[in-house]
């Protein structure tokens, strides 16, 4: 009997996963372990391994659909068994190739060619994201499309017939045509090769520049990010206010510790790490910071889940800390770099990556001195560790050199004013530059 491989759940908060890419095709052989397809969250990709041996009987979606969680993706088993049971509702398997009908394939292969389009243009075409996107790519009105897949499908080699044979371009790239220019596809429609017959005998008197370029496929990681940006700076009132303080004792406590770690048995705490101890501390005496923001109501929340921003090879990803404010400094250094290890390696899973209440983005490694952090919606704060510079201040009459590290909290302004969020910054800046103090209460 065949086995019918569902789509994980990664996540209780994870609702459904992009395939994006298979490993094995209809009629290829299984083994135990083989990779079958791999598939994204969004903010981590994840391969499915197989759990059966068998034959790849049926592939129920393509690359780059958007799959619920729990539903059937394929099915295993053994050569000649029908999976049409499995299919989800809506969907119908690429079928394995029955031997019998071997000798059929070139003949429908060569109608495929024949006949990419319609003779008329359909209304609410069931067609594939991938197809989608790039009949947009090319301008083709997919609405002719003649689909191959199931059920009708349109579905991306139909597109790409299309494509290949000129054919039918969309109202909008051929609403300014040069009208002298006769149309050449179904009803005398303006087709592509119609467009470009004169931009190539204009070619031929005049040589175009060399455009080289580079076109890459967004990653769903950068959509996912680009979204999630653009809808905290487009709903939100964001206000940035910038401080310093006086690193001299963290930078003293953190040599120390360097210098002792082994003998104490103490994780290698940095400073980021002593600042994300002292937020996980101070922000509890400032419950709005600590919130989330909705439009009717906020959230308090009585523990510190503080979020840690790290930058990874597939984009920005911020894991969580859960109640950071019941951790001892060690144990905050210690959570920080494996969860920031698990985001490097693509290992993080979605749970860890909710429920933050407030988060910490560092870039003063790379030099920079005062920034903009963007807030994690529904967050009401986020907070920018800036780079130390060396600074003058007067003690006892005298002016003296000392190391200040930049500290940027940007704040949404519905759900905190200017002065509590000024209150909560001067605070944190009091702890930092009295962290021994901190540390024994």
């Amino acid at each position: 009997m065949a086995t019918p491989v569902i789509m994980p759940r990664q996540g209780q908060s994870v609702e459904s996963c992009i395939i994006g890419k298979w490993h094995k095709a209809v009629g290829d052989t299984v083994a135990v372990g083989d990779i079958l397809f791999t598939y994204e969250t969004d903010k981590a990709t994840f391969d499915e391994e197989a759990k059966e041996a068998g034959t790849m009987l049926g592939i129920f979606f393509e690359e780059g659909d958007d799959v619920p969680c729990l539903t059937t993706v394929c099915a295993i088993g053994n050569a000649g068994e029908d999976v049409s049971s499995l299919a989800p509702a809506g969907e119908e398997a690429e079928a394995a190739p029955a031997e019998e009908k071997k000798e059929d394939a070139p003949a429908a292969a060569v109608a495929a060619v024949a006949a990419p389009v319609t003779a008329e243009r359909k209304d609410n075409v069931f067609i594939s994201p991938r197809a989608k996107a790039l009949a947009a790519k090319h301008n083709v009105d997919y609405n002719f499309a003649n689909g191959t897949g199931p059920n009708g499908r349109v579905i991306e080699r139909d597109i790409q017939a299309m494509i290949d044979a000129g054919l039918m371009t969309t109202p909008a790239a051929a609403g300014n045509y040069d009208s002298s220019i006769t149309g050449t596809g179904i009803g005398g429609r303006i087709s592509l090769n119609d467009l470009n017959a004169p931009a190539a005998a204009a070619s031929a008197t005049s040589e175009a520049p060399d455009m080289e370029f580079e076109e890459v496929k967004l990653p769903t990681i950068r959509k996912v990010i680009a979204k999630s940006m653009h809808t905290s700076l487009s709903t939100m009132a964001q206000l940035t206010l910038n401080t310093s303080f006086d690193a001299t004792g963290i930078m003293q406590y953190r040599s120390f510790v360097k210098e002792n770690m082994e003998r104490l048995g103490l994780a290698n705490i940095t400073l980021n790490d002593i600042v994300l101890y002292a937020v996980s501390r101070t922000v509890l005496n400032h419950k709005d910071a600590n919130a989330h923001f909705y439009d009717d109501k906020m959230v308090f929340f009585k523990n510190v889940h503080l979020g840690l921003a790290v930058d990874s090879p597939r984009g920005l990803i911020v894991p969580t800390i859960f109640n950071a404010n019941k951790k001892s400094l060690n144990d905050i250094a210690t959570e920080a770099k494996s969860l920031a290890k698990k985001c490097k390696e693509g290992t993080i899973t979605p749970d860890e990556m909710s429920g933050g209440t407030i988060t910490v983005t560092n870039l003063g490694s790379f030099g920079i001195e005062s920034f903009t952090p963007v807030i994690n919606p529904p967050q009401t704060c986020i907070l920018g560790v800036d780079t130390i510079e060396t600074k003058i201040k007067e003690v006892n009459g005298e002016y003296k050199y000392y190391p200040a590290m930049g500290l940027s909290l940007t704040f949404d302004h519905r759900a905190l004013d200017g002065a509590p969020a000024a209150k909560f910054l001067k605070e944190l800046k009091q702890n930092l530059e009295n962290f021994s103090i901190l540390l024994a209460k």
